[in-house]
């Protein structure tokens, strides 16, 4: 844990944003640009340009009284090892000496077909490539990332994994969604294990009101887990993409929580 209490700001940094054309990864764009120094970068990544180039306006207009920030869009598919090469190159690029924090949000992921019981995923092609977007990219990502910017005195490195109360309770017809998420937080906490050097935080952003959860409410073949979701639609159970990043902020800004852990938006 930190002992240096709360901070304002998180520093001169390279921050990179994975799904960050939209949902929670746009909110996160937003929010970090007010809280970096002058002379920081800040990579966007998704497969949309368009989408990826309107979220970059609104980083910039955000950011407008301060300046002194860097906003690169890069359009690509980390499915595709291409992909993943491109965002690298753009990370060794922009990260410059001077910088002294280095910050992943590993934001990108995809809910998968929850139309289906697992007993129907009999095709493994189709399940290798949900894992290969879902957690192969995500792990060749930060390794890559953490290669191209090393361990120096006074770099502060921190990763964050977005990830969600699936990676701890099984849901009836969303076998890959919780497979992904499980497996991921599990690659977090051995990288806490084995890097004693980063922050590396597991954050669950809860029930957002994103297209993701209209698609879930609306695909979800177990009809209970279907219900419970309409329900908390109707009753106002759902969080803004604003309300939960206000509390990884918090998370960030305190850098008091066990490297490797899972916090759930309900527990800041």
């Amino acid at each position: 844990m930190s002992s240096a209490g709360t901070r304002t700001d998180l520093g001169r940094a390279l921050v990179i944003i994975t799904g960050a054309s939209r949902g929670f990864g746009r909110a996160v764009a937003r929010r970090l640009a007010g809280l970096l120094q002058p002379g920081s970068g800040l990579l966007l990544a998704a497969r949309s340009g368009d989408e990826l180039r309107a979220a970059a306006a609104e980083v910039t207009g955000a950011r407008a009284a301060g300046g002194g920030l860097t906003v690169t869009c890069v359009p690509v598919d980390l499915s595709l090892s291409s992909g993943l090469d491109t965002l690298l190159e753009a990370v060794r690029t922009h990260f410059t000496g001077d910088m002294d924090h280095l910050l992943l949000v590993n934001n990108a992921g995809s809910l998968g077909d929850v139309s289906r019981y697992m007993r129907s995923f009999t095709n493994m092609a189709e399940v290798d490539s949900y894992l290969s977007f879902n957690v192969s990219s995500s792990l060749c990502l930060t390794a890559g990332v953490l290669e191209a910017c090393p361990r120096r005195p006074g770099l502060r490195r921190s990763v964050v994994n977005i990830t969600s109360l699936c990676a701890l309770k099984p849901y009836s017809s969303w076998a890959l969604y919780c497979t992904g998420k499980a497996a991921r937080d599990m690659m977090f906490r051995v990288l806490a294990e084995e890097e004693p050097d980063l922050r590396v935080l597991s954050y669950s952003p809860g029930p957002l009101d994103t297209d993701m959860f209209t698609l879930a409410r609306s695909s979800t073949a177990d009809p209970d887990l279907r219900k419970s979701l309409s329900d908390m639609s109707a009753q106002g159970g759902v969080l803004t993409c604003d309300e939960s990043c206000t509390k990884m902020m918090k998370l960030l800004l305190e850098d008091t929580y066990v490297s490797g852990s899972h916090v759930d938006v309900y527990d800041v």
